[in-house]
């Protein structure tokens, strides 16, 4: 029977927030009220749809912003998620990556890291690459997203058992959807996250022998 493994991107696989690197490009200021905007929404203290299409207005990434940002992504990528990954796969386990980035930067990481399904919002470009918009539709772009997409994982799969790992509020929101949640601090440690989740990790080596 299929088991899943599934992680957050951004803070877990990897030490960066892609929105936040996104910004950079743009300047400080620009930086600076849209990580403002990331951490309110990662710590749960405003709704993710209330800011996924600002800061994405405020930047306007084209296609050579997130090729720079999928990069930036293995640079930084955990330590020991690689070795995680495989171990897990070698053990029945078929890894996915669920997260409110963008799958196109976040796909070279998925393959370095030898994951196959990638659950993500997809943005929009020009023929020039200039940014055009994004999938507003994609349940991760509100609140309550990844544990819907769990939710279509299950009902298209049918998975003996679902974990899934991750830092943050939105990654917490899927516990009652899966059969353990695991909570993540190895960048940040986010308290409600630390407090609720069944098992809390550091490191991704630490995975493997809770499940």
């Amino acid at each position: 029977m299929l088991k899943l493994i599934c992680f957050d991107c951004d803070n877990t696989l990897s030490s960066i927030e892609g929105i936040d690197e996104l910004a950079r490009l743009r300047g400080p200021d620009v930086f600076a009220s849209v990580e403002a905007l990331t951490e309110d929404a990662m710590n749960g203290r405003i709704l993710i749809e209330e800011v996924f299409g600002r800061r994405l207005e405020c930047i306007r990434p084209g296609s050579a912003d997130v090729a720079i940002v999928g990069r930036l992504y293995i640079e930084a990528v955990e330590p020991t998620a690689r070795e995680t990954i495989a171990r897990m796969a070698a053990a029945g386990w078929t890894p996915v990556i669920i997260s409110g980035g963008f799958r196109q930067a976040i796909r070279p990481l998925a393959d370095f890291l030898g994951v196959g399904r990638v659950e993500a919002v997809d943005l929009y470009f020009t023929g020039d690459g200039s940014y055009r918009g994004y999938d507003r539709a994609y349940p991760s772009t509100r609140s309550g997203g990844k544990r819907e997409i769990i939710a279509g994982l299950r009902a298209e799969l049918r998975p003996e058992k679902v974990v899934m790992v991750g830092d943050g509020a939105s990654d917490l929101e899927t516990r009652p959807a899966v059969d353990l949640f695991v909570g993540f601090g190895g960048f940040v440690t986010r308290e409600q996250v630390k407090t609720a989740a069944a098992a809390f990790v550091t490191s991704l080596a630490s995975v493997p022998a809770l499940v």
